[in-house]
């Protein structure tokens, strides 16, 4: 309800009305949670199955014509690498990153 009393002919961009009600972006919020997550789920030692699910491979045979699926963890290897899970051990490199993800 960020738009109440604002139409948009008076072309008053989103973000400018975020700053004064001080509403947080729902999008920036989910990445923020998203990098987050991964970040704890890449320093567990123990074998579960979160961390087996996210380095399976995928079924063998043949995939679809096309372009292929995204995969929940393409995003984080955008801007963290691909070898991400050993990236994320390093609280301090990990914690720089999270701006680079939250803004993309």
């Amino acid at each position: 309800m960020e738009r109440s009393e604002i139409k948009r002919i008076q072309k008053i961009r989103h973000d400018v009305i975020r700053q004064k009600t001080m509403v947080i972006d729902a999008l920036h919020y989910s990445q923020r949670l998203k990098w987050r997550w991964a970040g704890h789920k890449a320093r567990m030692v123990d074998d579960r199955w979160t961390i087996r699910l996210t380095s399976w491979p995928g079924p063998a045979g043949h995939r679809k014509v096309g372009r292929p699926y995204a995969r929940w963890s393409d995003d984080i290897a955008k801007v963290a690498g691909i070898n991400w899970m050993q990236v994320a051990k390093d609280r301090d490199r990990w914690s720089s990153l999270e701006e680079a993800f939250t803004l993309a």
